[in-house]
C-alpha cells in the first residue's frame, strides 16, 4: 500500500480587507498577482459575510465555529475561554501539527503583551499584534538595530499594559516609544510610509517564521494559520510597495448618504461631517492599496513555501478577513456597526483538490470556514451530550456553520437564504447607541440600530451603492416588515446550538 500523502490546511488571514477593496484593486487600481493565481485556482466567494465586524469576535467564530452568543465573545474586551473547543484543538487533538503566525487576537491586546496561545491548540506560536510590541520588536532590536528606534516610533497602542515594565529587565519601553515618535512624528498618524524596509516589516517576520514552519513539517499533517495585521489601520506598506498604485485609477468614495436624510444614529456628534472632508482619503486609499501589493508579494512566498516543501496536492488553502473597512466610503473609515458592503462584505478564496475554479454567488459567513475544514480533514466536529431521560443520551452538533466543500465542487450548490451580522459595543460608546443588528439576503440589507437609532434598508440589486434608504419607503413597507421578523428569528436562533461554556448536557436539570 502507497503512502499517503500528507495533508496541508493553510488559513491566510489579513485585517480590516473588504472584498470591495480587493475587487477595486483588480479594475487596474495595483497589480496583485498572487491573488489572481490563487482565484485562478480556486472558488470565490463573493457574498461572504462577518458575523460581526470587528476583530474579537470574528476571529472567535471562525476558530469555534459557533455564534457569539455560544463561544462567549461578543466583541472587542473579551477573551476567547480555553476550554470553547476551537478547531486547531481539534486538528490537534488527531494527530496534526498546528501553528499560529501574527494576530490570533483571542486575548484582549491591552490585556498582556506575551499572550499564550498554545491551549487553544496550537503547538507553534508566534506573535505580533497590532500594538507591535512584542515577539517582533525584540527581533528588530536583536537583528536589526539600526532599525529598532524607527520601529518604536510604529508602537501605537501605547495604552497596552507592561510597557512601563517591558521584557525580564523591566525597561521603560513607553517613554523609549514617545522618544521614537519625536523623532519620527509621521508614525502617530492615520497612514505613513513605513520608516524601514520591507524585509523588517511585522508583515514579512510574520511570514519568515510561517515559512519555517511549513518548510519543517516532515511528513505530518499540519495546519497553519498566517495571519497579518495590515492593512488595518494606521496604513503603513513600506515605501517600495506606494508607488506601484496608479493613483489616479482609484475611485472617489460613496458619497455619504446619511448626510441629507439621516436616521436617529447618525445624528450623534461624531457624524457631523464625512470623513472624505476631513481627511486625505485619496492618499489614505493610496497606501491601504499599497499595503495589498506588499500581502499580495507575502503571499506568494507563502504558496512558494507549500510548493518547495511539496505541499500542493494535498492541501486546502483558505483566505479571508476579518472584517471591513469603510475607507471613505458613505464618508466613514473604521468598521463596527456601520453595516454598509465595505464593513461587512469579506474577501473569501479557497483552494482544495477537486475544486471547480470560478465565482460563487452563495451567502456565506465566517463560521463556514470551520465547518469546511472539519470536513476536509476528516476530523469529527465538538458535540454537546443531549440528556434524553428513561433513553440513551444523543449528542447535538456545536457548529453554527456549513461546509463548503459542496460548493468548492458545484456552483449550484445551495447557499444560505440570508446571513445575520451583529455589532455591540464600539471603541466610542458602549451602549445600545452603538448597537446594531442586520440580515443580509441575496437582494436586500436591512439593518435595525438599538437605542431608537432607526433603520436602513436598501435594495442591492436596484442600490448596489446603498444610497437610498427605503425603510420609511410606503412602496416597501411590505419587504421592511418581512425582513424585521426575519431578523428577530435569527436573533433569537443565535443561541443555538446551545453554549459548551459550563455545560453538563444539554436538556437536564
Amino acid at each position: 500500500m502507497s503512502k499517503r500523502n500528507p495533508r496541508t490546511v493553510v488559513l491566510f488571514m489579513v485585517d480590516q480587507l473588504a472584498a470591495r477593496w480587493l475587487e477595486v484593486a483588480e479594475q487596474g487600481v495595483v497589480r496583485l498577482p498572487n491573488f489572481e493565481a490563487l482565484q485562478a485556482e480556486g472558488v470565490t466567494f463573493e457574498r461572504g459575510f462577518s458575523t460581526n465586524p470587528v476583530c474579537s469576535p470574528s476571529r472567535a467564530s471562525i476558530a469555534t465555529g459557533m455564534s457569539h452568543q455560544s463561544h462567549g465573545v461578543s466583541e472587542c474586551g473579551y477573551d476567547l475561554g480555553p476550554g470553547v473547543p476551537t478547531f486547531m484543538r481539534e486538528l490537534q487533538a488527531a494527530g496534526w501539527r498546528t501553528g499560529g503566525f501574527g494576530k490570533l487576537h483571542f486575548i484582549t491586546q491591552i490585556e498582556t503583551l506575551t499572550p499564550d496561545y498554545h491551549p487553544y491548540g496550537f503547538d507553534v506560536v508566534c506573535n505580533t499584534e497590532d500594538s507591535r510590541a512584542g515577539e517582533w520588536l525584540d527581533w528588530v532590536a536583536e537583528h536589526h538595530p539600526e532599525h529598532y528606534e524607527a520601529a518604536l516610533s510604529t508602537v501605537w497602542m501605547t495604552m497596552s499594559n507592561g510597557l512601563d515594565e517591558y521584557g525580564p529587565d523591566k525597561v521603560d519601553l513607553a517613554s523609549a516609544i514617545r522618544r521614537a515618535q519625536e523623532r519620527y512624528p509621521e508614525s502617530t498618524t492615520e497612514a505613513y510610509e513605513l520608516p524601514f524596509p520591507a524585509e523588517v516589516s511585522q508583515t514579512a517576520w510574520i511570514t519568515d517564521r510561517a515559512c519555517d514552519f511549513i518548510a519543517s513539517a516532515g511528513d505530518r499533517d499540519v495546519f497553519a494559520q498566517v495571519s497579518y495585521v495590515q492593512p488595518h489601520n494606521p496604513f503603513a506598506p513600506p515605501a517600495e510597495y506606494v508607488e506601484r498604485v496608479d493613483v489616479d485609477a482609484i475611485p472617489e468614495p460613496i458619497p455619504a448618504d446619511w448626510m441629507s436624510r439621516p436616521i436617529p444614529y447618525f445624528r450623534q456628534d461624531r457624524y457631523a461631517s464625512p470623513s472624505y472632508e476631513q481627511r486625505d482619503w485619496r492618499r489614505e486609499r493610496q497606501l491601504y492599496f499599497a499595503d495589498l501589493a506588499h500581502l499580495d508579494h507575502e503571499l506568494g512566498r507563502i504558496r512558494n513555501a507549500l510548493h518547495a516543501a511539496g505541499r500542493t496536492d494535498e492541501t486546502l488553502f483558505i483566505f479571508t478577513s476579518d472584517h471591513g473597512e469603510l475607507l471613505h466610503d458613505h464618508g466613514l473609515v473604521g468598521k463596527w456597526e456601520r453595516h454598509y458592503d465595505a464593513c461587512i462584505r469579506i474577501p473569501l478564496i479557497i483552494s482544495a483538490p477537486n475544486s471547480a475554479p470560478g465565482r460563487r454567488e452563495q451567502l456565506v459567513e465566517h463560521t463556514d470556514i470551520t465547518a469546511t475544514i472539519y470536513d476536509w480533514a476528516g476530523v469529527r466536529p465538538p458535540a454537546a451530550s443531549l440528556f434524553r431521560r428513561n433513553a440513551a443520551d444523543e449528542e447535538l452538533p456545536l457548529l453554527r456553520g456549513r461546509s463548503l466543500l459542496p460548493a468548492i465542487s458545484d456552483p449550484a450548490a445551495p447557499g444560505r437564504p440570508a446571513v445575520y451580522v451583529q455589532s455591540n459595543n464600539s471603541h466610542v460608546d458602549v451602549g445600545p447607541s452603538s448597537w446594531a443588528r442586520t440580515i443580509r439576503t441575496p437582494q436586500y440589507r436591512y439593518t435595525r440600530y438599538l437605542g431608537n437609532g432607526g433603520e436602513q434598508l436598501f435594495d442591492l440589486l436596484a442600490d448596489p451603492d446603498e444610497q437610498h434608504n427605503l425603510a420609511n419607503d410606503p412602496s416597501s413597507a411590505r419587504i421592511r416588515q418581512q425582513l424585521s421578523d426575519e431578523l428577530l428569528e435569527l436573533i433569537a436562533a443565535e443561541g443555538f446550538p446551545n453554549s459548551p461554556r459550563q455545560l453538563y448536557k444539554v436538556g437536564t436539570w
